[in-house]
């Protein structure tokens, strides 16, 4: 392993929180973002193997521990509630569809959500308020965050399940439906989802 390479090791290891690559570049002084970007894959491989794993979420990376040894280290504790259906449904229309308002997230579930469930998801550290939508009112938008990816496994929003494989199971339709009479023929979302079900 090289210098660069030990740098960025002991920089993970000691980082409070997940760190992007040009947080990296930037720590370590006069870094190249490519070399550091070739560094970080190169120290994934070294540790597919091993205990603990490098990995990256929402262009964030750390190192968790290998998903076949997490039991090893889980500590009796009060069971984690469950989310409700709604906030199930919400998180998902967020994830899909974000930016989204709580007037489109209406308009796709087909009733209304209360504002105690996207309470609930952004207590969990699942969702965040993303700004204003530019029409009149100017409704808060919401979105996921990098702590949702982490908690599902995902490292981008491109590794949800795909669009295409959810309406093969009549799932998604109803929800198609509705968003594309909410969006308009003529109108673009502002965060279009491609077959796979990432943002493009």
């Amino acid at each position: 392993m090289n210098q660069l390479g030990r740098a960025i090791e002991a920089a993970l290891f000691a980082a409070e929180e997940p760190m992007s690559v040009d947080a990296l570049a930037g720590f370590l002084g006069d870094a190249e973002k490519s070399e550091v970007r070739e560094t970080l894959k190169e120290l994934a491989q070294t540790y597919e193997k091993r205990g603990v794993h490098l990995v990256e979420r929402g262009k964030r990376w750390h190192f968790e521990t290998a998903p076949d040894l997490a039991h090893l280290l889980r500590k009796e504790r009060e069971q984690v509630r469950r989310l409700s259906r709604a906030a199930t449904e919400v998180l998902a229309i967020i994830a899909y569809h974000e930016p989204v308002s709580r007037a489109e997230i209406e308009s796709i579930r087909g009733v209304q959500t209360s504002g105690g469930t996207l309470d609930v998801l952004m207590e969990a550290g699942w969702v965040k308020i993303a700004g204003r939508r530019e029409v009149p009112g100017r409704p808060t938008i919401y979105a996921t965050t990098p702590e949702f990816l982490d908690h599902f496994g995902l490292a981008s929003r491109r590794d949800l399940p795909g669009i295409a494989e959810l309406r093969a199971t009549g799932l998604l339709d109803p929800v198609d439906d509705v968003y594309d009479e909410l969006v308009g023929e003529d109108e673009q979302p502002s965060d279009e989802i491609d077959e796979r079900g990432g943002a493009v």
